[in-house]
């Protein structure tokens, strides 16, 4: 669809700008909520940004205490789907996000930039397109 292209392409233009990577393949996936399926529970903007801010922050805790390995791997991605179930932001792509940190051994940067900035420059995308250009609404609901 048009509509991932141009929030991805957004991402890597913001990128190039502001010298800082943005770009996380988990992304791939929430652009596939955010504009296939914009009225699912999963893509509302409380489960995209709290999915994939928890699962960030995981990713960081496990890094920093336990460091990147077999067992950690695992763990980020249950953790996450814990913490993301037990708070209500289930984000499917968050479950990859903690994953991804955990692979790249990321410190708390990560949770800013690329989590947090990348997922916002995705929900003014959405945002703009869904409701601009194929007149739907978005959010339904916004927590």
């Amino acid at each position: 669809m048009i509509s991932s292209t141009v929030s991805i392409w957004s991402i890597l233009a913001i990128t190039n700008l502001s010298g800082h990577s943005l770009l996380i393949g988990s992304f791939g996936a929430t652009a596939v909520l955010l504009f296939a399926v914009p009225d699912a529970p999963l893509s509302q903007p409380r489960n995209l940004i709290g999915g994939h801010l928890i699962s960030a922050t995981i990713a960081v805790i496990l890094v920093a205490t336990l460091g990147t390995n077999f067992f950690t791997i695992g763990l980020s991605v249950g953790l996450s789907i814990f913490v993301m179930y037990w708070t209500h932001t289930l984000h499917p792509p968050g479950g990859a996000t903690a994953m991804i940190g955990v692979l790249g051994g990321v410190g708390v940067d990560f949770i800013l930039f690329p989590v947090l900035i990348g997922v916002l420059i995705l929900l003014v995308n959405a945002l703009l397109i869904n409701n601009l250009v194929h007149h739907r609404k978005y959010p339904v609901v916004w927590f």
